[in-house]
């Protein structure tokens, strides 16, 4: 686990932490997760889940990863972190396709991506776990994407 002297800097803050934790596939396991957070303020700002017969993985972006691996750790959930991109996008439909391409072009692969629950400074935004983000990072913020850090996501 990374602590806050190991988290990478982007230009303007820490890069974003993708929490990945593995649930029962039952009624209500992402509820108690959801509510453990709550309780300590900590609010979900991305989220997808992917289940199979016995179990689901969440993937969680939250305001304060910190606190997360302290709750996490305190009461023995499982998981794991990897670093993520989170892209702005002014105009969904034309930036989407566009990114895509430069991601296509960079030889980039993603891994897993998806949009956030909120959207900061008014826009959308994508989270995305890529094979290379160094590279994407690069080529996106070369063509006029910005790449959001974890103070921008953060209340």
């Amino acid at each position: 686990m990374a602590t806050a002297a190991q988290v990478k800097e982007t230009t303007s803050g820490p890069t974003v932490k993708q929490f990945s934790v593995f649930l029962l596939n039952k009624v209500g396991a992402l509820l108690e997760i959801i509510r453990l957070l709550n309780e300590s303020q900590v609010h979900v700002i991305g989220l997808i889940s992917q289940d199979s017969t016995d179990s689901a993985l969440v993937r969680l972006i939250v305001s304060d990863p910190e606190a997360v691996e302290q709750i996490f750790d305190l009461h023995e959930v499982a998981y794991s972190i990897s670093e993520i991109l989170v892209v702005e996008m002014r105009e969904v439909a034309v930036d989407l396709k566009k990114l895509l391409q430069c991601l296509l072009m960079a030889e980039v692969n993603i891994h897993v991506c998806y949009p956030l629950l909120l959207r900061p400074h008014g826009r959308s935004a994508l989270a995305l776990h890529l094979d290379d983000a160094e590279c994407a990072r690069s080529v996106l913020s070369g063509e006029g994407y910005r790449i959001l850090n974890q103070n921008d996501l953060s209340r």
